[in-house]
């Protein structure tokens, strides 16, 4: 079945494993703002950075939570 209408940025698209490689070193908590900053210095792809860009604006405390958030269907 076709789904229709606007797709929240990054659900559905963004790769959990990309995801984590990108957050690599981060030390947790981690603002939003500080987790895309690191994705983009790390050479995070477009989607992985619009992913985290679409996030809640809070602290995140583990990988696990960042990559729930980040890959959340609308």
């Amino acid at each position: 079945m076709s789904r229709t209408g606007p797709v929240t940025p990054g659900a559905m698209t963004v790769n959990p494993i990309q995801l984590q490689k990108s957050l690599g070193g981060v030390d947790y908590p981690a603002s939003k703002e500080t987790l895309v900053e690191h994705a983009k210095s790390h050479g995070a792809d477009k989607k992985t950075v619009d992913a985290l860009s679409a996030m809640p604006k809070k602290s995140y405390g583990s990988p696990a939570e960042v990559t729930k958030e980040a890959t959340k269907k609308g």
